[in-house]
């Protein structure tokens, strides 16, 4: 069945962002009380971040002690071990990996019911992750940073601006993995099956976003490309340089004015080729 039918109000007639901040904020609370729900799987994947923590602040600390100054691509120790375990608790928070509701919907025809409700699917979906970010920066983000602070040095931010940067640079880096993690998973329009994208997005993801190893032990020539050319060092690299204070003032503020060139490019694409899909859309079993 095909579902550009006349009497059906699909979203096109909606358009993306018209929900209201009564709405928008309802979306929010369920997001976060769903993902409230599975309390042993928080502590569960709490633990395995602490755990891969240690694993990690140890293999930088051993790159910093052999690098030539003790400071490999300008971080001290402080600042990657900062870098590490920050980055840990928000694992959860920015939510890179294990997103495929779209996909499941659109493959399954479920996606049907999404284009006859008043809120556009991008909306809908964002305003649910950011209250899943929201559920994981309350629990799962102080945890790992805690065992950082007992058994490593960490970074102290100096600087006055710091803090606020890093609120706003974690914000937007959600926004902007979940704009990125809607258009792999809107490929299920065209491909029915979004396994092969969603696959090639976990690998790139982790290691282009900074998660394995900061991006700054790159070449500068290939560091700078990524974080022109692509989103994804927006995602985990640019709010932990933030943090660590890897740069100066002016260049903090401009990693996350990129960022913010990136949440309106994603966020805009995501509704375009939700806009495209609707144009060719069939029901599964219709």
């Amino acid at each position: 069945m095909d579902q550009r039918d006349a009497s059906v109000p699909t979203i096109s007639r909606i358009g993306p962002f018209r929900a209201s901040i009564a709405t928008f904020g309802a979306l929010i609370g369920s997001g976060f009380r769903r993902y409230a729900t599975y309390r042993q799987a928080t502590i569960a994947g709490t633990f395995t971040n602490i755990v891969f923590g240690f694993l990690r602040c140890y293999v930088l600390l051993a790159v910093a002690a052999t690098a030539a100054g003790q400071r490999p691509a300008g971080y001290t120790a402080e600042q990657l071990a900062t870098y590490v375990w920050v980055g840990q608790g928000l694992l959860a928070v920015i939510g890179l990996w294990g997103w495929t509701e779209l996909a499941d919907r659109i493959r399954s025809g479920d996606i049907a019911a999404d284009l006859l409700r008043p809120v556009h699917p991008l909306t809908g979906f964002l305003a649910a992750d950011l209250g899943r970010a929201l559920h994981g920066m309350l629990t799962r983000f102080a945890p790992p940073l805690l065992a950082g602070v007992v058994f490593f040095p960490l970074h102290t931010p100096t600087r006055w601006q710091t803090v606020p940067l890093f609120a706003v640079s974690v914000v937007l880096a959600v926004v902007i993995c979940f704009g990125c993690r809607f258009v792999v998973n809107a490929s299920a329009y065209w491909l029915q099956d979004a396994r092969g994208p969603i696959t090639l997005w976990t690998l790139s993801a982790g290691v282009l976003g900074g998660l394995y190893f900061p991006l700054r032990l790159l070449p500068v020539e290939l560091t700078v490309a990524l974080w022109v050319a692509t989103p994804l060092p927006s995602l985990l690299q640019t709010p932990l340089d933030v943090i660590a204070e890897r740069d100066g003032p002016a260049l903090q503020a401009g990693l996350v004015a990129l960022q913010v060139v990136w949440a309106v490019l994603i966020l805009a694409l995501g509704a375009l080729v939700q806009r495209r899909a609707e144009r060719r859309l069939v029901v599964q079993g219709g």
